[in-house]
């Protein structure tokens, strides 16, 4: 999931998120058949309902699959970081210095239920980072926490400590904030 090459660290998703991800996608698909297979044979008196609830579903699942798709990819790279004093994020299209970051956030889109990272800058830009659901939120914070809260201004560390909780980040990934020091 996380590469070092030289300089720069490389993330990617999970493993375990694609497996997840993957047969989510194809249960939820393989479901809806289902209910319409076993709906349109008419043999129970729940019939119209699976019916319904496949006829219904299959869309919703169809649209998350599409979004979903583009992450599926083996070895996608979700985002970039250069650490350092005067380091940087590197998204697909985007580059952001770690200096210039107020907040940072996983949010989860209302529209597509996947996980964006939304990069506030202090000159008011938003950058969202889709991360296709393949990064999950413990992981997230100790990336964060490791490679780019040690270079943020104060005023983002504040933000960013209070956000987290770093004896749960402890107790499930075992993960303990090393003391950076900045001159």
């Amino acid at each position: 999931m996380i590469q070092n090459k030289g300089d720069t660290v490389i993330i990617k998703g999970s493993k375990f998120m694609y497996v997840w991800m993957f047969l989510a996608i194809v249960g939820f698909l393989l479901a809806c058949i289902f209910l319409i297979i076993h709906g349109l044979k008419f043999n129970s008196k729940y019939s119209f309902l699976y019916l319904g609830g496949g006829i219904v579903f299959t869309p919703f699942y169809l649209h998350l699959t599409f979004w979903s798709l583009p992450g599926l990819m083996p070895g996608k790279v979700l985002f970039k970081i250069v650490p350092g004093e005067k380091g940087t994020v590197n998204a697909k299209k985007k580059t952001i210095s770690i200096g210039n970051i107020r907040n940072i956030n996983l949010v989860r889109n209302l529209l597509n239920l996947i996980n964006d990272i939304v990069i506030e800058t202090l000159d008011g830009q938003k950058i969202k980072i889709r991360t296709y659901n393949l990064l999950d939120d413990g992981d997230f914070q100790v990336i964060v926490d490791q490679y780019i809260f040690p270079y943020m201004n104060d005023n983002a560390r504040k933000v960013w400590d209070r956000k987290i909780d770093l004896d749960k980040l402890r107790e499930e990934d075992n993960y303990v904030r090393q003391e950076h020091r900045i001159e």
